[in-house]
């Protein structure tokens, strides 16, 4: 329990991409790919599928996860922008808030982990805290006060099993592409 709140040696992941580095930009796009499709095929199961359980921002943590804060901020800038382009979604009075806390997912989600060295639940829960926040600020400053702060409310509260996905699920994919990783490493020595 403790790996995953606090890190412990040598890191398999995050693998830190520069941005001169082709690599991000192919992991980038297949995240935002994958962040475009996802809340497209939930969105065709229920209208509140998307705001219920977030699926815009599940790859936007793992790639600040797997591939630092740049990879991270790159899916978040570019997965609702995309997606908008494509599907029209998320609307256009919702799209710079969302804009906005995907990024700062991104951002913090790779600097936790790569930079402070934390551990993976702990990055995970300090990303969605951030990310929450810069979105409530922006609300704030926007909407003003008390609108920003039942509009960030009614956010929270039907986010909230998308939130518990993201800390069960991601946790345990890391985990499994680190093994992965692992394996494939010690095949090719």
């Amino acid at each position: 329990m403790n790996t995953l709140l606090m890190s412990t040696g040598e890191l398999v992941f995050p693998r830190i991409l520069k941005f001169s580095d082709l690599r991000l930009y192919t992991y980038v796009g297949m995240f935002v790919a994958l962040d475009v499709a996802i809340p497209w095929l939930c969105h065709i199961i229920h209208p509140l599928a998307g705001p219920m359980f977030l699926p815009m921002f599940f790859f936007v943590l793992l790639a600040g996860i797997l591939f630092g804060w740049r990879a991270g901020v790159l899916v978040g800038l570019l997965t609702p922008l995309v997606s908008y382009g494509i599907s029209g979604m998320p609307l256009p009075q919702v799209l710079p808030r969302i804009i906005t806390e995907a990024a700062f997912y991104g951002l913090a989600a790779g600097l936790l982990r790569g930079h402070f060295k934390l551990g993976v639940l702990a990055s995970l829960i300090g990303a969605i805290i951030i990310g929450r926040l810069a979105a409530f600020a922006q609300m704030a400053l926007i909407l003003g006060g008390s609108h920003s702060a039942i509009m960030g409310w009614q956010a929270a509260k039907l986010g909230w099993p998308g939130i518990a996905l993201q800390l069960i699920l991601l946790p345990f994919i890391l985990l499994l592409l680190e093994k992965l990783w692992s394996s494939h490493q010690n095949e090719n020595r």
